[in-house]
């Protein structure tokens, strides 16, 4: 097994991303009636398969592989499970992903794990308990013998470990002096880590957590030490827009992404970018923002199926 977290940022060869990603405004009356601006930051336009925030997350992580086999973990929809198994059949390496949930070994395939498994990803399922305690040495160790993959470099849920972070740097530096407020998704916290180092002191980075716990301060604080050795940037989290946890929604979050989509022509990833939006404009209804102010949204995915 090989830690990830002594890898460098350099991106793999063979993969062509478009970076910096696009920067555009988006004319929206409900942040113009209150003297802010909206930006959008199209990082779901960097590549093709490797999406958002899964490029910048993963880059530094696949090169760190030296074309070992990759393995990582997450939920029966995991957008990056889906992005690693692109990677891997993009790289030409071999991919293992754990799942969440050793019930569904029986069951057919959703469409999630489907595209995994075209893209050569071999799936190991794994009842919930172990999955929780993951990241103990011994459970891991056991996860990996029976995966058939001890020698596999080993990538945690999410993407989100140092090296991940120290890439989405990048992202930061790219909004840094852009705007004013540059705001982001979070399940795993990996992507706000980063964006606040890159934006330095010339922005505060604003996260939406999509889990509901308040449990992802003090791993944004860890993930920061274990890639810069201490806190970098003005960070905060809202925990008030997860809809009810991970993949939940509801009928006027849905609505909300349709409106959005008719309005500005961009198409709304459910479980993430929407109820960042949504989050968004209730914040500026709340006057969160100061006239005069620039908010950047990070795009980090795109609805999928």
């Amino acid at each position: 097994m090989t830690s990830s977290d002594d890898s460098g940022s350099a991106a793999p060869t063979g993969l062509r991303p478009r970076l910096p990603s696009p920067l555009r405004e988006a004319a929206d009356e409900r942040f113009a009636r209150r003297g802010v601006r909206l930006l959008l930051k199209r990082d779901d336009l960097i590549h093709p398969e490797l999406v958002g925030n899964k490029w910048r997350k993963l880059a530094p992580n696949l090169s760190a592989a030296a074309g070992r086999t990759v393995l990582t973990f997450g939920g029966a929809y995991s957008n990056h499970l889906r992005a690693t198994a692109a990677a891997g059949r993009l790289l030409g390496l071999d991919t293992v992903g754990v799942v969440r949930g050793q019930e569904l070994a029986g069951r057919p395939l959703n469409p999630s794990l489907a595209r995994c498994a075209a893209d050569g990803m071999r799936l190991h399922f794994v009842d919930r308990s172990a999955y929780r305690r993951k990241g103990e040495p011994e459970t891991l160790a056991a996860v990996l013998r029976a995966a058939g993959a001890e020698d596999a470099f080993v990538v945690p849920e999410g993407g989100s470990n140092s090296a991940a972070v120290r890439g989405c740097r990048e992202l930061g530096a790219e909004l840094a002096g852009r705007a004013d407020v540059a705001a982001v998704a979070c399940g795993t916290g990996g992507t706000l880590a980063g964006l606040a180092a890159g934006l330095g002191t010339a922005g505060r980075a604003l996260g939406i957590p999509v889990l509901k716990g308040g449990f992802l301060a003090d791993g944004i604080r860890d993930l920061q030490t274990a890639a810069f050795g201490g806190p970098r940037g003005d960070w905060s989290l809202d925990d008030r827009f997860h809809f009810g946890g991970y993949g939940r929604t509801t009928p006027e979050l849905e609505a909300f992404a349709v409106d959005f989509e008719q309005r500005h022509g961009v198409p709304v990833e459910r479980l993430y970018v929407a109820k960042l939006l949504y989050a968004l404009v209730a914040m500026a209804e709340e006057n969160a923002f100061p006239r005069g102010s620039t908010v950047a949204a990070v795009i980090t995915g795109r609805p999928f199926p």
